[in-house]
Parts: structure tokens; sequence; C-alpha cells
């Protein structure tokens, strides 16, 4: 992947131009080496993250930086603010949440590792190098190891807070028994390797962050992998990876609305995994994920992003940069239902499809670029929305099912002990139980789109709404109205069939109804999506309806 290097290269090289500008050099500083963030924190995390950069590139041949004296001194302070920032005992804090921090130890010493191995290998010959280039790293070789060395003595006795943490502490404590010889940090990894790998057989880990923490999860078991010689950490990778080409949406983006992390609902494409399928398609052999190394930098290129900050792992492993192979693609076809993970995933050319269990926003539904998300506001009881408690596959289709089930409080047997309403153990009450609201929601795939029959049964007279949030910017209409879909925005449509369009992609809905305009909900209710116009279909329990969605054309051109 000649190509990928250089541009790799190159883009490394335009963020240490950029970190030389906004490098902290006054010496009075507490501060002093590091780099501020767009809210002007200076933390060690993100030093690290620099340093490695501009390690690369001062000992990368290829560089415009190589053995530069002034970007090797920048380095010098950099590492020296990361020492400083160090704690006693080896932690590292982030700086904004959490102190004397495990994870983000881990975290920062999982960046420092493939530098420092890189050092190592240059400085005892297994890597080519000059003898200036050599000396050099022979430099830097004392001051990543002594920061690596105190980081792993505090991970031996950490701990954690989400399913990732474990991973990236007993990762780094493994490949840092392996580098320094210390049977502590092998026994510290053990107690947390016997959890057992969270990464089912969808090949989801316990997060549902495909955004972000499924590839730290990956990165972690490749480690291990690496650092233990058992080749069986690369199986929850594979399942992942196979995963992840379901996962990515016609406008090359991950879907992330099944996230439990920050990721959820965020626009992220999968340059992050770059490295990994490359890794992994070479390592294991699976051209396939060499096909997907290989669009992921094509996607980069359309969207005109930097490539993945990963310069010091192909100069770790020049096999990897040496590497040629001409497939590239990513599935454009592929229907899936992961049980496991309550979700369906779908997509057919240029537009796409998500079904997911347990969630509000039961229904995505993407066309290009453009996206639509189906919810149903339903206030009954304590209940606001129709959450499918059930997902199954059912008459070529997938079938949703909640019951809501209403109740009440009845008075206690024996006079409580106090009257203090807040005081009473009412979570020991008995309950008077009903009436139902139920619903049952078939989602059917038809040619260019879906067919959602929604049957609401049991209670009857409660006002119901179908929201139907589109991305805002769009424009929409009808046979009666045309109007702008601003962001905050809605509208009840009465009748006909609805089609919104931004750019050359185009969503219709119908038939459209309206029997009330309640939208807003009771208390407690969900509002409006941000970032989207909603298009409210309302009716009164109980009912039968069905609405078609179709990927259409846009309807005008935008400037």
């Amino acid at each position: 992947m000649r190509k990928h290097y250089e541009r790799i290269l190159h883009d490394s090289e335009s963020r240490v131009q950029r970190y030389l500008d906004i490098q902290i050099l006054d010496e009075n500083s507490p501060f002093c080496g590091g780099f501020p963030k767009a809210d002007s924190l200076a933390e060690p995390k993100t030093a690290i993250y620099r340093a490695t950069t501009m390690t690369a590139c001062y000992l990368n041949p290829e560089s415009r930086y190589y053995l530069d004296a002034e970007l090797g001194r920048r380095l010098t302070l950099a590492l020296a603010f990361v020492r400083r920032s160090q704690r006693p005992g080896g932690y590292f804090d982030l700086i904004n949440c959490n102190f004397f921090s495990g994870p983000d130890t881990a975290f920062c010493t999982k960046r420092l590792l493939p530098a420092y191995v890189y050092l190592c290998k240059v400085v005892d010959g297994a890597l080519p190098a000059a003898p200036e280039a050599k000396a050099a790293a022979a430099e830097l070789k004392p001051k990543y190891e002594a920061i690596i060395r105190d980081a792993a003595d505090a991970l031996c006795h950490c701990g954690f807070h989400t399913p990732n943490h474990r991973w990236a502490i007993a990762s780094v404590l493994m490949l840092c028994a392996k580098l320094f010889d210390k049977p502590e940090c092998r026994t510290a990894a053990e107690a947390i390797l016997k959890e057992g790998n969270d990464c089912n057989e969808d090949g989801e880990y316990a997060e549902r962050s495909a955004g972000n923490y499924n590839r730290i999860n990956n990165d972690a078991m490749i480690m291990l992998a690496v650092a233990t010689g058992d080749e069986s950490y690369y199986a929850p990778v594979l399942r992942n990876l196979e995963m992840m080409l379901t996962y990515i949406d016609p406008d090359d983006s991950i879907f992330t609305n099944n996230s439990t992390r920050w990721d959820m609902g965020k626009k992220i494409y999968p340059r992050e995994y770059y490295l990994e399928y490359l890794y992994m398609g070479y390592t294991c052999r699976k051209p396939e994920l060499l096909d997907a190394a290989n669009a992921i930098m094509q996607m980069v290129e359309r969207h005109a992003l930097r490539s993945f900050d990963c310069l010091i792992n192909l100069m770790l492993l020049p096999e990897l940069a040496a590497l040629e192979h001409e497939g590239s693609a990513t599935p454009m076809s592929y229907h899936k239902y992961y049980e496991g993970s309550g979700i369906v995933r779908c997509r057919r050319g240029s537009w796409s499809y998500t079904i997911l269990n347990n969630s509000p926003s039961f229904l995505f539904f993407q066309h290009g670029d453009f996206t639509l998300t189906v919810r149903i506001g339903a206030s009954f009881c304590e209940h606001r929305n129709f959450v499918p408690a059930a997902l199954a596959p059912k008459d070529g289709g997938y079938a949703l099912h909640q019951t809501m089930t209403g109740w009440y409080y009845l008075p206690f047997a024996e006079k409580p002990a106090t009257s203090d309403w807040w005081q009473m153990d009412n979570a020991h009450r008995e309950k008077l139980y009903g009436p139902d609201m139920v619903f049952d929601v078939q989602v059917n795939e038809v040619e260019n789109g879906l067919d959602i029959h929604i049957v609401n049964s049991g209670i009857d007279r409660a006002p119901l709404r179908v929201e139907l949030a589109f991305n805002a910017g769009c424009r929409v209409e009808n046979e009666h109205f045309m109007l702008e879909g601003n962001d905050g925005g809605g509208v009840v449509v009465k009748d006909g069939t609805l089609v919104a369009s931004k750019g050359v992609n185009g969503i219709s809905v119908g038939p459209c109804f309206a029997e009330h305009n309640y939208t807003a909900g009771k208390e407690g209710s969900m509002g409006r999506m941000d970032g989207c116009f909603t298009a409210y279909l309302t009716a009164y329990s109980t009912f039968d309806r069905t609405i078609s969605l179709r990927a259409v054309p846009s309807k005008y051109d935008q400037a």
C-alpha cells in the first residue's frame, strides 16, 4: 500500500506542522511542552498522541522532518511535559474527569508502546536505520521507557469504569510483561482476562460502539495476540470487522444509532478502522479485509479527511507499508439480522435501513446521505414512546412488539410508620394493573423501500403520533404545501404522500393521516430530535395503518 503510506506520511507531516505552531513554549508555564486543545486544556494524553506522531516524522528518512533539530527539541519538551504530568506511582489523569486513572493510563501507554518498540528495534538493529537515526532513537528510548515502566506499575493495581477499559488495561499489561519481563503485569492482566471476552457471535462488543469503542476493543485483542502469541485473540477482531462491513451506510458513514456511548448518532467515517483491516487482512490472509482497507482510504479521499494517524505503526511493520493489493470494496448490498445484538442491518446500493429492538428510535431509513428516523409517541401511564421489547423475523420481514401495562398504587394493608409520602416504602405497595396498550409493528422490505404496518390495540381514545424525523436542511412537500425543513421545525401532515428532499436524494412517506394536533406528548416525552425536521402522522388508539417509505430522487436541485 505504497500510495497509502505516502498519504499517511504527508498527513503526519501536516499534523506535526500544526503541533509546532501551537505547542506551549513558555518555560514558566506548568504546561510547557504541552499542546492546548480547542477548550485550551493541555493534558498529557494529548501530548502523548502528538509526541508519537512527532517521533515518527523525526525518525522517518522520507519525512521532511527527518532528524530536524527543532523538531527534536520540541519532542524533548513534549516528553518532558508528559513525564512531569505523570503522577507518582505512574498514573495519568484525564484532567476534566478521571484522576489517578487506570483506564487513561492504559490508553496513554497503548499509544506510546508502538513508538517504544520501534525505538528498541532501531537501537537493537532489528530495523534498518542510518547511524545518526540510530543515535537519535537511543536518546529517545530511555525517555519513553521511564514513562511506560511507571505506567505499567500503576496498571498492576488499578480499576476501571467500562467494559472496554478492561481490555485496554489487560493488553497493555501483557505487552509490558513481555517487554520488561514483569510477571506481576501478567498476573494483573490475567485477573481481568478471566472475566471472558464480551464480543458476541454477531461480532458486537457490549457497548455497541461502532463509531469508536469496537475499534478500541479490537486494538486490545490484537495487542494481546502479539504479546502472548495466542492467535485466538484474533477471533473477536475478525467477527467484529466482518460485522462492521454491514454497518457502513450509502454515504460511507458508520451506523452509530445503537451505541451506548458518546458516538451514538454521530456522523463518523471508518477512517480509524484502516489499520485494523490492513493488519488483519495481512496477518490472517483475508483478502476481503484488504479490500476494505483500500476502500476506506478511498473514503478518506472522497470526504477530504486526513488519513488515520498510524505512521509509526507502518514504520514498525514495514511489511504492511510494502504490501500491494488491488481489490477495493465494501459490500453494497447486504441483509443481516444480528439477533444477539437486537439489530437488523440492510443495504440496497444507494439506500439502507436499520431496525432496532429496545429503542424508541426503532427504524432508520437512509437514502444516500439523507436519513429518516421513525418513532411512535404514546403517552400511556409512565410510558412515552413505543419501545419494542421483541424483534423477530416474520412473514418475510420483521415483527416488533410491545405491551404497555398501566398500573395504580393501592393503599397499604397496614398503617405505615410515617405519613411522609417520600419516606413510605412505596416500592412494596400492592398495585392495581391495567389497562394495556399493545403495539405490533411489521416491517417489510419492498422495491426501493419499506412498508410499515402498525397495529395498535388495547385501550382506545389515546392520542398517538408517528414521528418522522428528517435531517434538517431538507424541503418537505406534498399535494397541498411546500416548506423548508429547518432544524427544530415540524408539521402535521393530514393526507397525501409526503416527499422530503435534500441534495439529490429524496424519501417519500405515505399515505399520511392526522386526527389531532397533539405532538408534544406528556411531560417526560422525547422532544424533537436535534438536527432534524419532524413530520407527524397522528391518530387515536386503536388503529391499523400501513405507511410506505420509498427512496426516490430529490424533487429539486440545491445550489
